[in-house]
């Protein structure tokens, strides 16, 4: 069996709570959030960021029942634009740790269930002696209270498929955009359009020597 770090923030004593069932102590604390409180490269707790927990242990015949709330802040970024998303966040909890007496009773209960979930061995916490872990029961409560796609705003138009510039910034933004089919005609439109204008020319050239040879003529009979 792990032993737990005593020295551990999460890692919380119930010595003084006793077993006697009704027993009730509250605890607060404040520490440094480990590392992994949250959507990897979506959003979630700053590693070392401060998160203040307020805790309600009570003594029940099967084990410690633990209620609390957590106040952090969490950081992220726009899954639209890119931008810097954060915000504070309270989550609410309640777990019961079993005894470790409690705890075989209970499997020894649960063994012959057909229905029984294949996980529910690891949504089973216990205690290790007079201690308990918090930290599974708080990353937990943490990540469910995390928006799957945050947004820096509601109505973010996101990035522009053509520059990357953010939509939001400049709602008129566009590009003239041309239908791949038409870029050949395009083409030829501008062959043929060159054609015309040589063909223009050559005929105003056309008009204009033969004017200057008529006036030769006209200078010559004079």
């Amino acid at each position: 069996m792990n032993r737990l770090d005593h020295r551990d923030p999460l890692v919380f004593d119930t010595h003084e709570l006793g077993r006697r069932p009704g027993s009730l102590r509250k605890v607060s604390r404040t520490l440094e959030a480990p590392g992994g409180f949250g959507i990897i490269d979506v959003i979630g707790v700053p590693e070392n960021s401060e998160i203040r927990l307020d805790l309600r242990l009570e003594s029940v015949v099967e084990g410690v029942l633990v209620t609390g709330t957590a106040e952090t802040h969490v950081e992220g970024e726009c899954v639209r634009c890119l931008e810097p998303v954060d915000f504070d966040v309270d989550v609410d909890f309640q777990e019961l740790y079993y005894y470790p007496e409690s705890d075989e009773r209970h499997r020894a209960r649960t063994a012959g269930t057909e229905d029984l979930d294949e996980d529910s061995e690891e949504e089973t916490y216990r205690l290790e002696g007079d201690f308990f872990d918090l930290r599974p029961v708080l990353r937990d409560a943490v990540v469910l209270a995390l928006p799957l796609q945050p947004v820096c705003q509601e109505d973010c138009l996101g990035l522009c498929s053509e520059c990357g510039a953010r939509l939001s910034d400049d709602p008129a933004h566009h590009h003239d955009a041309v239908d791949p089919r038409w870029a050949a005609l395009q083409g030829l439109s501008a062959d043929h359009g060159d054609e015309a204008r040589g063909d223009v020319a050559d005929r105003r050239r056309g008009i204009k020597n033969s004017d200057t040879r008529e006036g030769l003529a006209e200078n010559q009979e004079k």
